[in-house]
């Protein structure tokens, strides 16, 4: 539940600090005064989209901010899963924003996504709006309603996980047929294009080997006599001396003085390693030079072969012989399945049907387990409904089967039908309840519901919209009813028979000064509940008579 709830430059909130209770609270205030600004703050916290504008003017950060008891809340999980800091009992979610747009969100004062924000805020607060009233015409509504109920929960993962792997066999069928049929018609154009790789006996790495080659063969000549014109430098005299003839006498200079000059014995050394080194490159040369030769039949060989290679290159629009090759398996496999496609076509057939039986197995199970909950849920909404100002009050959960189709809920439509009157047939309850008669078939649900899922906050916007008197009593009784059970409910009302049954009443009211206008929030002492009560119903003159009944309004509150 909230403990406490902290705005700072929200709209018309300058600054907010409010700490909230377990049980059945109720919120008041003149329309405008800035109930709906506190729930969208709060709806920030839930991941909701930041506006800039949302500011309050001239305010270069807002901040909203909740702490959570979550003691009894099984939420260890979701920190261990999102390496959130935890300690067992508190949980602090915050959102900024800046004048420039910039939202900002933290859980336990860890940066954390909106996604995050969203997955935690589902597991704590639960706000109804008027709006979400729509919800209850809406069919994925009613199903997950009916889901939940009926505790589904895994039974629908298993479906929806097995439903998933029906739809990727179910794909890969339905393109191994079109490309059987677009195989067989390009099944002799394909066979032609893997016939002339195969001719072409094409070996990775080889194209480099080949340019190579036969960029030594074009330059034969040239490479012969360069390899002479080095030798010759090296061991053939010219000017009556060739350079090793030469190194060789300086060689044999050092060594007749390193008896007496001791430093020569290191030179002599490195002198006669360059000696054998350039010896050795002098053969090597001489050697090379010889192999050399201009081969205009092999050149010719070398470039055909390039030629074919290159023109399959281009051809296929690529690169490189390793391409090519990885072309050719891919070629090769397409072949292989046109070849195998009927019986790899009847396999995938098989592998589908047997996928969708087990799917349909679990649908089965869903749809049975609905069946069982329509009926308990029909019985419990007519019993929540009745005391509701709906003595007549007919309310029925069609779970109808769809025996050969599968969706990612199962194979179940499921509808909510009503009628508060004797007469009449039943009709799906969006086109035929009125707009108070939603609001209490909604509350019902949400009664319902709160019974089997352990929500620790649910906030009420004026779900007592289109009720009034004796009904709103009831309305407020059942939301009293639902606080009692260790949960936190909040209602904001404008109905004093509600607000008379709140364990804790907050006022919310707004500030004019001469530059501004701020909202805030009090929680009211039992003589301020007598007074706001009154005044809700006398409106903005207080009168006595209006005292007493507030007084009388109040008194069933500490009854009940």
């Amino acid at each position: 539940m909230i403990k406490n709830l902290h705005i700072e430059n929200y709209a018309l909130i300058e600054l907010l600090d409010i700490d909230l209770h377990t049980g059945f609270s109720v919120m008041t205030g003149e329309t405008g005064a800035g109930k709906s600004i506190i729930i969208g703050a709060i709806g920030l916290l839930l991941g909701q989209r930041a506006d800039s504008k949302a500011l309050k003017v001239g305010a270069k950060r807002c901040v909203v901010e909740a702490t959570f008891d979550v003691t009894d809340e099984q939420v260890e999980f979701f920190f261990a899963e999102n390496d959130l800091d935890f300690d067992g009992s508190e949980c602090i979610i915050r959102r900024e924003l800046t004048a420039t747009g910039k939202s900002r969100a933290f859980i336990n004062d860890t940066p954390a996504s909106l996604t995050q924000l969203k997955e935690l805020g589902e597991r704590l607060i639960d706000i109804h709006s008027q709006h979400k009233n729509l919800l209850l015409g809406k069919e994925d509504f009613q199903l997950n309603t009916l889901d939940i109920l009926a505790k589904n929960g895994d039974l629908l993962v298993a479906y929806q996980k097995e439903y998933r792997t029906y739809q990727k066999l179910e794909k890969q069928f339905e393109e191994a047929l079109e490309e059987a049929k677009n195989g067989k018609e390009d099944e002799d154009y394909l066979r032609f294009q893997v016939e002339q790789l195969e001719d072409a006996n094409l070996k990775e790495g080889e194209q480099e080997t080949l340019e190579e080659e036969s960029e030594m063969l074009e330059h034969a000549e040239e490479i012969k006599s360069s390899l002479y014109r080095a030798v010759n430098g090296l061991q053939t005299e010219s000017d009556g001396m060739d350079a090793l003839r030469l190194l060789k006498q300086s060689l044999t200079e050092l060594r007749s003085i390193v008896s007496i000059y001791g430093s020569a014995k290191e030179l002599a050394e490195r002198l006669d390693s360059c000696y054998i080194e350039l010896k050795d490159i002098a053969k090597e040369l001489e050697g090379q030079a010889e192999e050399v030769e201009y081969n205009p039949q092999r050149l010719e060989e070398v470039n055909d072969r390039l030629n074919t290679i290159y023109t399959l290159q281009k051809k296929h629009s690529v690169e490189t012989v390793k391409d090519l090759l990885v072309l050719q398996e891919e070629l090769e496999e397409k072949l292989l399945r046109i070849d195998n496609s009927d019986a790899f076509i009847e396999e995938l057939r098989q592998k589908v049907a047997s996928q969708r039986d087990k799917a349909m197995g679990l649908a089965k199970q869903l749809s049975k387990t609905r069946q069982v909950a329509a009926r308990d849920m029909e019985k419990v909404m007519v019993e929540k409904l009745l005391p509701l100002g709906m003595p007549n009050v007919q309310f029925k959960c069609s779970v109808i089967a769809q025996p050969t189709e599968l969706t990612t809920t199962g194979c179940d439509i499921v509808q909510f039908l009503f009628n508060a009157n004797k007469s009449g047939e039943l009709q799906p309850v969006s086109q035929i309840a009125s707009g108070g008669e939603i609001a209490r078939v909604m509350l019902a649900l949400k009664s319902l519901i709160a019974g089997k899922v352990k929500l620790p906050t649910i906030i009420f916007d004026e779900i007592d919209t289109g009720v009034s008197g004796s009904i709103a009593e009831k309305m407020a009784k059942m939301m009293q009813e639902m606080g009692s059970q260790k949960r936190q409910v909040i209602s904001i009302t404008h109905l004093p028979q509600i607000a008379a049954l709140g364990n804790y009443h907050y006022k919310v009211y707004k500030e004019d000064t001469s530059d501004t206008t701020r909202t805030h929030i009090i929680l009211l002492t039992d003589v301020q509940k007598v007074e706001e009560i009154a005044h809700m119903l006398s409106g903005e003159t207080l009168t006595q008579a209006a005292l007493e009944n507030a007084k009388s309004l109040l008194k069933q509150q500490v009854k009940s």
